[in-house]
């Protein structure tokens, strides 16, 4: 059997991999250069603990480092038998037409602990008791806004229906004691959206996110989605946030508001301001998830800043499979992230709008 191929090059590229790049994604950008320059085809790869000592990293790493270079056929493995570098499309072995191809961000996705599966029922986090839901008003107040004088609802829309701006505009200043002007706010389809819509015109590949843990695991997968790296630090309702030892710059940082999610106890603006204080994220966002009407102050957000952001749903307030929210943005942000929903995303759902419009102003919310 060969001896194992030389370190030295893989390290030479994995010094040189820009630090804010999370490690997985440095290991597997310095090897692929390692096969594509150094090593010749067919060389034989250390085991994975003789490369997790020499590198210093954990196991799992290695593994989503290599995983990708597995799925593009820069190495191939063998029970028993070690790894190996080949050319990508030089692979004498037959494709597995029923083998799915995923991206390393969809795998670490759909490798962790989600909700997906458990979406409705009771005592699920942010879901409410939708047989209590007035469907007879909302029928109602449908059909008034599906006339054809209203055909213009049937279109694209800039940003949002006018009327409903206004309309989370006045609640929020009413429950939120937040004042902010009605083109701060972005109408999206949904707290995931917004969420998404912030990670894209915010972070680039490679930036860094702060999180609670536990967090909302949907915000964690829209980040890993836009190649973010997601930063957890240990959150406890006696303690609150754990002490942040790393020194690396936070382009962004995402807090639940008035209560943790999924715990859903109170949580302290004091607390999450000492972390930003000792952080310095780049931007601050805030998701208004689960507001009880008793401390109006308890976010940080202060939509003066050009730095908060906060995201709000309508999915506990009326019903999760609205798919209706709100994103209030800085002031100097607005005309950049509308651009953007219509460009990525396209806009729509304008009698939706119309008729929760109608229901705020009706006074059922």
């Amino acid at each position: 059997m060969s001896s194992p191929v030389s370190l030295a090059p893989l390290i030479e590229h994995l010094n040189n991999q820009p630090e804010k790049l999370g490690k997985s994604v440095r290991i597997e950008q310095a090897l692929r250069l390692a096969i594509q320059h150094d090593w010749p085809e067919g060389s034989r790869l250390p085991s994975h603990r003789t490369l997790c000592q020499h590198l210093g990293i954990a196991r799992d790493t290695l593994a989503q480092a290599t995983r990708r270079l597995l799925d593009e056929g820069y190495i191939i493995t063998g029970q028993g038998q070690g790894t190996w570098t080949q050319r990508p499309g030089t692979s004498h072995q037959p494709t597995r037409p029923d083998t799915a191809r995923l991206s390393s961000r969809a795998n670490e996705i759909l490798r962790a602990p989600s909700a997906s599966a458990i979406q409705s029922g009771a005592f699920m986090p942010g879901i409410p008791d939708i047989t209590q839901f007035p469907m007879a008003k909302w029928r109602e107040l449908y059909a008034s806004v599906t006339v054809p004088r209203n055909a213009l609802l049937l279109s694209y829309s800039g940003g949002g229906y006018g009327p409903l701006k206004r309309a989370i505009r006045d609640f929020l200043w009413r429950w939120r004691h937040i004042a902010c002007d009605t083109e701060q706010i972005i109408i999206t389809d949904g707290t995931h959206h917004g969420i998404e819509l912030c990670a894209l015109a915010l972070t680039d590949v490679g930036d860094r996110v702060l999180m609670e843990s536990p967090c909302y695991w949907g915000a964690r997968n829209v980040f890993i989605a836009m190649g973010a790296t997601v930063e957890n630090l240990p959150w406890s309702p006696e303690t609150g946030h754990a002490q942040r030892h790393a020194a690396l710059p936070v382009q962004l940082a995402y807090f639940t508001g008035s209560h943790h999610y999924p715990l859903s106890v109170a949580t302290s603006r004091t607390q999450r301001q000492a972390l930003c204080d000792s952080a310095l994220p780049r931007y601050i966002m805030e998701d208004d998830y689960e507001f009880d009407g008793k401390d109006g102050g308890s976010l940080m957000f202060d939509a003066r800043s050009s730095q908060h952001l906060l995201v709000g749903s309508f999915s506990k307030l009326m019903f999760p499979g609205l798919r209706l929210g709100y994103l209030v943005v800085p002031a100097n942000l607005v005309a950049p992230f509308n651009q953007l929903r219509s460009e990525v995303f396209r806009e729509g759902r304008l009698l939706d709008q119309a008729a929760l419009a109608q229901f705020i102003a009706d006074g059922e919310l």
